[in-house]
This record gives C-alpha cells, structure tokens and sequence, in this order.
C-alpha cells in the first residue's frame, strides 16, 4: 500500500526529532562527565581567595583579641 506525501514528511521530521534528542542527551553526558574537573578548579580558586584574604586579615590584625 503507498503511503502519502505527508505521512512521509512526517515520518522524517520525527527520525530528526529523535536523532537532535540523542545528541542533546549526548552533549549533557559529555558535559557532565567534564563538570569535576571544572569544579575542582573553582575549588581551588576559592581556596587561593581565601588564604589571600586570611594574609591580607593578618596584616590589618583583623579579629585579633588584642585590646587596642
């Protein structure tokens, strides 16, 4: 039995649906499994600040318990 034109078209439009969802869902994976290494960075950077700032505390005596 022949199918019409539009059974077709609507055919191909759905094989392409299917085919952007599996890269999309490709594309989170690949993006997930890089997320630890960026996090890890932000980590360390956040570590760097907050050693910078305790330096720059310890030069000003801030929270010491020394009375001025």
């Amino acid at each position: 039995m022949p199918r019409g034109r539009s059974t077709f078209n609507k055919r191909q439009k759905e094989q392409a649906r299917q085919q952007k969802q599996r890269e999309k869902t490709e594309r989170r994976t690949q993006r997930s499994q890089e997320k630890p290494e960026g996090s890890e960075v932000a980590v360390d950077e956040m570590d760097e600040m907050r050693r910078h700032a305790e330096e720059q505390a310890a030069l000003f005596h801030i929270g010491s318990e020394e009375p001025s």
